[in-house]
Parts: C-alpha cells; structure tokens; sequence
C-alpha cells in the first residue's frame, strides 16, 4: 500500500460526500472529487480541493479513494465499470466505500478489488448531513486491521466515533443496525409529537424535558425542532432510509433473525415512499402518523 496517503480521491459529492471532503482538505489531504452528476462543487473547491471530469483521473492521481454513493449498483458501476477505479488503478491502492449498500455487494466488490491487487475497507457511517458537516460521523469499518490503520487518519478527518468492526462487510452489518434503531426512533419520536399535540401541551416544552429524561436520545435533540415546524427538507432521504431497511431485512431473512418491529419500520417508509414522500427527510414518517391519525399532514404543515 502506498505510504503515506498525500492525495485522496473522493467519489460522490452529494449532501454526505461533499462536506466529507472538504473536510479531508482542512486535515490537509490534497483532495481530488468527481461526481457522476452535474452539481455544484463549492464545498469542495471553496475548501481547497479540485474536481476532475472522470474516475480515471481520480483513480490515476489518487493514493486512496473514497466512495460515497447512494446503492450498490453505483459502486459496482463505479469500480468495477470499462473506465471505473479497478480499470484505471495500480495494485496497492487503497480503496474505501463509505456508502451505505448490501452486503452481496459489499462483498463480491471487495473480491474484486482484492483479486486486483487493490486494498478494500467497507466504512458507512452515520450523523446525516450535519454529522458530515461537522466532521463528527461515527464510522464503521469492515476489512483488514493493516488497512483499518493506514486509512484511519481519514476516518479522523471526518468523524469523531471509528470502529473497525471485523472482517470485510463487517461494516455494513453494523451499519444495516444502526439504520434499525434510527427508523424506530424517528417513528417513536414521531408517534409522541402527534401524541402530545393532540392535547393542550406546550410541545416544545415537553420535547425539551424528554430529551433530559430516559427518553432522550439524539433524534430528539437533532430531529424533534424540524419535525415540530414540519420542515422536512431533505438530510437524509426516506428513499434512502427505505433502501437501508430493505438490506438490513434481507440480510436478517439470510441469517434466520427475526425483526418484527423492523418489519414494520420498513413498512412504514414503504407507506410514505407510496404518499410520494420519498424525497423528503426521514423524519417524514411524521406525516404518515398523522395521516393514521385521520389527520391532514397539510394543515398540520400550514400551522406549525
């Protein structure tokens, strides 16, 4: 591998990957971005970083990559594609996938990459789009400890909370629990903020003496002012959080592990995706509470 890493390759400048990468820039990595789609780059190029026009180039300038991209066919198509990173890199590169995708995926990915020469950690993370902002994500990491401790000093640069977790796919399996206990929380949360609103309560009150209770927990201290105000612009979308429960419930159904409430979580993003809420934020599952309540989540939106 090549040592030490001086210039990083980040794919995938969206909501999550280009804060990330600007951040790789403050902790003093030459950073070098692509994107697959036409988006501003100013978090990138305002921090001191360079956007380039294909993976090629990243991949022929990088000493590490990092992959940030929305499902696992994006990263099949981005590293194993006719001009993608396995196509265009030197054996000895390290390669690091920090999306969130299945672990069949995850792992027929790292077998190629590895057959390839090229070093593999899988390394979601979790913390949304502030989490990403403040470089203060927690990382998960599958793979070998050798390359766990060459790339640490990036997990540094983006996060606060890094864990190598275990062998390659480790990661998303952590990862796919995480997005378990994020789902039900929001739903919870949600199931509370129609529950509390349907009497004469000062809510934001009595958000704020949960949160210091045994119920806090930090979809109320991040989540509850937005969901309060119906603001449901978009840190992470219901899309996503839809794909997440569908990995975490396949691979359960693999394992032979039951998750009823999981079941019913998945459920739910379903529902919303189905009211054509897919885009919104996650914490769009209010809406669909309210409309199991017989309640118009459009009037509730115009007087919040």
């Amino acid at each position: 591998m090549k040592e030490p890493i001086g210039i990083v390759g980040f794919i995938g400048l969206g909501v999550m990957g280009a804060p990330m990468a600007a951040n790789l820039v403050r902790a003093g990595f030459d950073v070098v971005g692509f994107n697959r789609s036409a988006r501003p780059y100013e978090a990138l190029v305002l921090a001191g970083g360079r956007v380039v026009d294909t993976v090629e180039e990243v991949t022929h300038e990088a000493d590490a990559i990092i992959t940030m991209l929305p499902d696992g066919p994006a990263v099949e198509g981005v590293l194993l594609g006719r001009s993608g990173v396995l196509a265009s890199s030197e054996p000895d590169l390290l390669y690091v996938d920090m999306s969130t995708i299945d672990l069949a995926t995850t792992r027929r990915v790292a077998q190629a990459a590895e057959d390839w020469g090229v070093h593999v950690l899988d390394a979601p993370v979790s913390g949304g789009e502030m989490g990403a902002i403040e470089a203060s994500l927690s990382v998960m990491v599958g793979g070998d400890t050798e390359d766990f401790a060459a790339a640490l000093p990036l997990f540094e640069a983006v996060g606060k909370t890094i864990a190598h977790v275990g062998p390659s796919g480790a990661g998303q399996i952590v990862k796919a629990a995480n997005q378990l206990i994020v789902g039900g929380t929001i739903a919870l949360v949600a199931e509370a903020i129609v529950f509390l609103e349907t009497y004469d309560i000062d809510t934001e009150s009595a958000i704020r003496v949960l949160s210091g209770g045994l119920a806090g927990n930090r979809i109320l201290d991040r989540k509850a002012a937005g969901m309060l105000a119906r603001d449901f612009h978009p840190g992470f979308r219901v899309d996503l959080h839809h794909k997440d429960m569908g990995i975490l419930l396949d691979a359960a159904r693999d394992a032979g592990v039951c998750l009823p409430v999981g079941a019913l979580i998945g459920q739910m993003f379903t529902a919303v995706r189905a009211h054509g809420d897919g885009a919104l934020d996650h914490t769009a599952l209010l809406r669909l509470v309210e409309m199991l309540s017989g309640r118009d989540p459009q009037e509730e939106a115009a007087t919040a």
